[in-house]
């Protein structure tokens, strides 16, 4: 599998209502953290993300978290 791309190397911090959400995987979409379909013709797919209630979130935006699609600090490293 190739890799993402890095969208950036922090999270992206946003206050969310609860709900469905779609998370790029690919880090191709303009609308960073959520996919916009930018992936098609690529292996990649975004993640459907339930968010059961408000709150913070801090979406990964460098792709390589191993706690997809949170952040984990793995940014840091690369």
């Amino acid at each position: 599998m190739a890799d993402p791309k890095i969208a950036q190397k922090r999270p992206c911090v946003l206050e969310v209502e609860a709900g469905t959400y779609w998370w790029c995987a690919c880090g191709l979409s303009q609308k960073q953290p959520y996919c916009d379909g930018s992936h098609k013709g690529t292996e990649f797919r975004p993640l459907k993300v339930q968010i059961p209630e408000n709150k913070k979130i801090y979406w990964c935006c460098c792709k390589h978290t191993g706690n997809k699609p949170f952040c984990d600090g793995t940014h840091k490293t690369l």
